[in-house]
This record gives structure tokens, C-alpha cells and sequence, in this order.
């Protein structure tokens, strides 16, 4: 697993151990960020269910302002500080080691521009995630949900509208925007 592209280009990214992190594949990360291309420069951005960090890494070395990393496993949250460190990116990151819905109901920063989410498969946590952080997206915000192929999401969640969904072997990204934006 590598950086696609920016300043920290080709670096290698470490994934925890075990089966507890499902990174997401080179062709996959490629999709999303062609959907983003010309959002990312100058994003915050909000790495939910970080995991090994490598969507807000990537995100960072494309462009993005800053990037807050959110997961509760420690074996997570450490490999997102090495990848960072490792790839010069530490100065624009923030690592948050809590519940992603906790951490939505007390954040109280600067709305999102750009958010990632990929938790765990088959535990039911997309649809209060997506309505927690619909009340902190800017209105131009984009949320990319990454699944599996099988699994439905909302229509709606808070302020957030399904846009589209695309599918790349057993993996479906789903596309929510606020709903004044579309």
C-alpha cells in the first residue's frame, strides 16, 4: 500500500496487524480521489474509521489543508502516526483515539470539506455515523462511504443526500452531498 500521488508520492504505508484493518485497495483509492480531484486542494478533511490512515494521507499529499484521523484502536492510531511521520505530513494531521460517533457529537471545530468513512464491514455503523457528521459539512461537502457490495445505506442521513454509488469488485463507495448543494 502506497501513496498514489503529492508530495509524499510512492511512500509506503504501514497497515496494523491481524484482520481488524480491510485497507482499501490502490484501484479503489484511485476512484475516490478522481471523484474528489478538484475539491481536495486547500480540504479539511475528516478520516473516519481511520484505520491506517491511508485515504486522509492520501488527501494530504494531494493538497488538503489538514486532516483529523479518527479510530479507537490503538494498533490504528499508531500506524497513522508512523505513516504520517513517515511521510512528512504530521504538521497538518490531527489523531483523535475515541468512538467515531462520540467524537462527532463533541466536535465543535471547522466543518468538513472532504469526509472518508470506511468502518468495520457488517456492524451497522454507517447510518448514525452519516447523520452525526451531516451537522458538520460544509455546504459543498462531500462524504465517501466505502462498503461492501451487498450492504444498503440511507437515502438520506440528516442534512446528507445520496448522490451516486460505484462499485468495484465486492467494495460499493457511496456518495452523499448536503442537500442544498445539489
Amino acid at each position: 500500500m502506497r501513496v498514489i500521488t503529492g508530495t509524499a508520492r510512492g511512500r509506503k504505508l504501514q497497515t496494523p496487524a491481524g484482520t481488524a484493518v480491510r485497507p482499501t485497495s490502490d484501484m479503489v483509492k484511485e476512484a475516490v480521489f478522481s471523484i474528489v480531484q478538484f475539491e481536495v486542494e486547500g480540504a479539511l478533511v475528516l478520516d473516519l474509521f481511520a484505520g491506517s490512515g491511508q485515504m486522509g494521507i492520501e488527501a494530504l499529499s494531494r493538497g488538503a489543508r489538514s486532516c483529523v484521523f479518527v479510530d479507537n484502536a490503538k494498533d490504528s492510531l499508531a500506524a497513522v502516526r508512523e505513516n504520517l511521520r513517515h511521510c512528512n505530513l504530521t504538521a497538518n494531521a490531527k489523531v483523535v483515539a475515541g468512538d467515531a460517533i462520540v467524537f462527532l457529537r463533541d466536535y465543535r471545530g471547522e466543518p468538513f470539506d472532504i469526509a472518508f468513512l470506511d468502518p468495520p464491514y457488517a456492524k451497522g455503523l454507517l447510518p448514525a455515523a452519516l447523520i452525526a457528521l451531516s451537522e458538520h459539512m460544509t455546504p459543498s461537502g462531500v462524504v465517501l462511504c466505502e462498503t461492501d457490495r451487498d450492504t444498503a445505506l440511507p437515502e438520506t442521513a440528516g442534512n446528507l443526500m445520496f448522490k451516486k454509488q460505484y462499485r468495484y469488485g465486492q467494495t460499493k463507495i457511496v456518495q452523499y452531498r448536503i442537500r442544498e448543494s445539489m
